[in-house]
């Protein structure tokens, strides 16, 4: 499917259910909503280990997130709109990214060094940002769930939610070590392109960026509204 679609998929799909799981939440069963968050992140972290199209690695790792917001919407619904918002912002802005560049697979993100440096730069960070690596926006929500995990005497499963997204940022290290680490050698005829001018509009790139990997000082204040 396009990338623009994909989108679509990942980020405003994802928006009706877990409103219903945060309204219902006071009825719903901790013990079964466990189960799905370690299924859930599980796959998708196994599943996206082997794969070479970023839709692909996107929509495993949709699912390996999709537990990781299930798991604390009893504790705190709160912190749960907490983590779909970063997501939803990170996730947009890797898809906006790549479908500016017309990247879909690993491959041609290693030739993207070619084009935009810049671009590559905001790919990769957007990518360590996802796996929850600190100090980017996306370590902010683990962190905080793993938190509450804790604090309400489950630390079994904050052990496991923590290993289980290792696997996500496994194979964002490896997209990252492959498209820039082992590039092929090239003539020096093909290590420079033209630059015209883009036809699509990047303005908003650079708030998106800032926002997916920025945000980790504010972490104080939104522990105060969560």
């Amino acid at each position: 499917i396009p990338l623009s679609s994909g989108m679509i998929l990942l980020t405003w799909q994802k928006i009706a259910p877990t409103a219903l799981l945060y309204q219902i939440s006071p009825s719903l069963n901790m013990e079964i909503l466990i189960m799905l968050a370690i299924l859930s992140t599980m796959l998708g972290g196994w599943g996206g280990l082997n794969q070479t199209h970023m839709r692909k690695v996107l929509a495993y790792s949709s699912i390996a997130h999709m537990g990781w917001t299930v798991i604390i919407v009893i504790i705190n619904p709160n912190l749960t709109i907490l983590s779909l918002m970063i997501y939803i912002m990170t996730t947009l802005t890797l898809f906006i990214t790549l479908n500016l560049s017309s990247t879909t697979k690993i491959k041609s993100i290693s030739n993207l060094w070619n084009k935009s440096t810049p671009m590559t730069m905001i790919v990769f960070l957007t990518l360590l940002s996802l796996g929850g690596l600190p100090p980017l926006t996306g370590f902010m929500p683990k962190w905080l769930i793993l938190q509450e995990l804790i604090i309400n005497n489950n630390p079994t499963m904050a052990i496991i939610m923590a290993l289980s997204a290792l696997l996500n940022l496994f194979f964002y290290m490896r997209i990252i070590y492959v498209s820039s680490l082992t590039m092929f050698p090239t003539n020096n005829s093909s290590k420079h392109h033209w630059f015209f001018t883009p036809t699509k509009t990047t303005n908003i790139i650079p708030t998106l960026t800032i926002i997916s990997s920025m945000l980790l000082p504010l972490t104080p204040i939104l522990i105060i509204i969560t």
